[in-house]
C-alpha cells in the first residue's frame, strides 16, 4: 500500500454491502471511512475530508440527494452513487444534484474500481488547474465556514435561510468573478428557475440586509441590472485562522 492512499468515504446503511465495499477497496490500496446514516456521513466528511465518496441514495435518515446537495455546498469531492434505484429519472436527479457517476446495484467490483479511478484522475486534473479549495472564506468582518455551515459577521454568528446560505456560498466559491443572474439562479434554485430573475433580486436584498452594514452600498456582493458579482474574496487556510466565537445557531 502507498504511504498516502486515497481516502474513500462509504455511505451505506446495509452492513453486508458496506463490508463488501470496505473489503474490496482495502484490497486495492484505498483507505476507507464508513458511515451508515446521512447525518454521520456529513459530520465525518467535514472532520476527515475524503478524496472520493461512495453514496447509497436510500439512507434511513436523509435522502441521498440531500447528502449530495449538502456536500456540494462546500466541496467538489467526487461522488459515485451506488444505488438500487435504477430508473433513468433517479440517475438524472442524482447527476443534476452534483454526483459524478452512477452505478446501479448489483454491480461488479471491476467496474466500480474503474469508475473510482476515472473520478480520482478527473479530480486531480481539476485540482491541478484550479488549486485547492478552501473551507473557510473571510473578507473584512464576514467569514464563512463551509464545512461547519456557519456564517459569522464581526465575530458573531448570523442566521441565514437555506436559500440565503446557498446564495452566499455560491458567491464565495466564485470569488472575484462576475456571475450572471442566470448562472446564480441555476446554481441556487435549479435549472427550472433560470429565468426567474425576481427570485434573485428578493433573496439578494434579504442577504444584504443581514451581511452588509449599509445594504444600499454593498461591500461583499454587488450587482448590476444584468449581473451579480462577489468582490475579491481572499481564500485562506482554515487551519491558520482562529475560529470566530460562537453566537446563536445559524445553521440552515
Amino acid at each position: 500500500m502507498s504511504d498516502n492512499p486515497p481516502v474513500i468515504l462509504v455511505i451505506e446503511d446495509d452492513p453486508p454491502i458496506r463490508r463488501f465495499l470496505r473489503t474490496s477497496l482495502v484490497n486495492h490500496d484505498y483507505q476507507v471511512l464508513e458511515a451508515e446514516t446521512g447525518k454521520a456521513a456529513l459530520a465525518l466528511a467535514a472532520q476527515q475530508p475524503p478524496d472520493l465518496v461512495i453514496l447509497d441514495l436510500g439512507l434511513p435518515d436523509v435522502d441521498g440527494l440531500e447528502i449530495i446537495a449538502r456536500l456540494r455546498e462546500w466541496t467538489a469531492v467526487p461522488i459515485v452513487i451506488v444505488s438500487a434505484r435504477g430508473q433513468e429519472k433517479d440517475k438524472v436527479a442524482a447527476l443534476d444534484a452534483g454526483a459524478d457517476d452512477y452505478l446501479t446495484k448489483p454491480f461488479g467490483v471491476g467496474e466500480l474500481l474503474a469508475r473510482i479511478r476515472v473520478a480520482l484522475r478527473r479530480a486531480a486534473s481539476l485540482a491541478g488547474a484550479k488549486g485547492p479549495e478552501a473551507a473557510l472564506f473571510r473578507v473584512g468582518e464576514l467569514s464563512l465556514d463551509l464545512a461547519a455551515r456557519r456564517v459569522f459577521l464581526a465575530g458573531g454568528e448570523i442566521h441565514l435561510t437555506p436559500i440565503e446560505y446557498r446564495l452566499l456560498t455560491t458567491l464565495a466559491r466564485h470569488a472575484g468573478k462576475v456571475l450572471t443572474h442566470r448562472f446564480l439562479l441555476k446554481e441556487v434554485w435549479g435549472v427550472a428557475y433560470a429565468e426567474q430573475a425576481h427570485y434573485l433580486r428578493i433573496f439578494m436584498a434579504n442577504l444584504r440586509r443581514k451581511i452588509e452594514s449599509d445594504p444600499a452600498r454593498p461591500r461583499y456582493a454587488t450587482s448590476s441590472p444584468s449581473k451579480a458579482s462577489a468582490t475579491a474574496w481572499p481564500r485562506s487556510d482554515p487551519a491558520s485562522k482562529a475560529r470566530p466565537r460562537r453566537g446563536r445557531d445559524s445553521r440552515p
